[in-house]
């Protein structure tokens, strides 16, 4: 209840032009309300049902951050990406399914996988991937070996092992043997999604500015 009575508060601030719920919440499973709540406007995170929304459309507004900052990435590869096969491990609601409508607006024929998806289907999809995108959380489960020479791999899971070090969810060794362009773990996608968070924030600010100065 005071979480939510904060962003009503700042909802109504007319010095405040983003508002995000850094996840996960300690003791919340589930957050939707709380992300329910913003105001789409002010929405940065681009999590807000009504931005996602958009997205679907191909109306362009406030995007999930780490989407966006993705498709910045493969904007500064030296690799195509309209036509493309472009593959997806990972169906969470803040990267693999936006990730999925960034991609088809793009112009790549998009294949998602999940949990549910049979080992040997993922690695067919995997091996037929120009573009791999994946965030599970599972260290490993994609193996390099299954990449497709030449592809772009871009690895949003982020794991710490015993030993204490991080990884991400692609074998990234076999993989960096195979791949054109692959992000590493830590240090790849983690600081497009600040500044793409950053850059969400600026448009916000712009789009009340416009919009009060009508």
């Amino acid at each position: 209840a005071q979480l939510l009575e904060l962003i009503d508060q700042l909802n109504a601030d007319p010095k405040i032009h983003g508002i995000l719920v850094q996840l996960p919440l300690p003791g919340i499973p589930d957050a939707s309300r709380l992300i329910h709540r913003i105001d789409p406007r002010k929405d940065v995170d681009g999590f807000h049902p009504e931005n996602v929304g958009h997205l679907a459309l191909r109306e362009f507004g406030l995007r999930p951050c780490t989407p966006r900052g993705i498709v910045t990435l493969l904007g500064h590869t030296d690799q195509p990406v309209r036509g493309r096969n472009a593959t997806i491990v990972g169906v969470s609601n803040h990267v693999g399914r936006p990730m999925g409508l960034e991609l088809l607006i793009a112009g790549c024929t998009v294949t998602s996988c999940h949990k549910f998806t049979p080992r040997d289907v993922l690695e067919r999809s995997v091996r037929d991937a120009d573009i791999l995108v994946v965030a599970v959380g599972r260290p490993g489960i994609v193996p390099g070996e299954w990449v497709k020479p030449g592809a772009v791999v871009i690895d949003v899971g982020i794991n710490r092992l015993d030993d204490g070090r991080l990884v991400g969810d692609v074998g990234f060794e076999a993989a960096a043997q195979r791949a054109s362009w692959i992000t590493p773990v830590p240090g790849g996608v983690g600081p497009m999604t600040v500044a793409t968070l950053m850059q969400n924030t600026l448009e916000a600010a712009e789009a009340d500015a416009s919009a009060h100065s009508r």
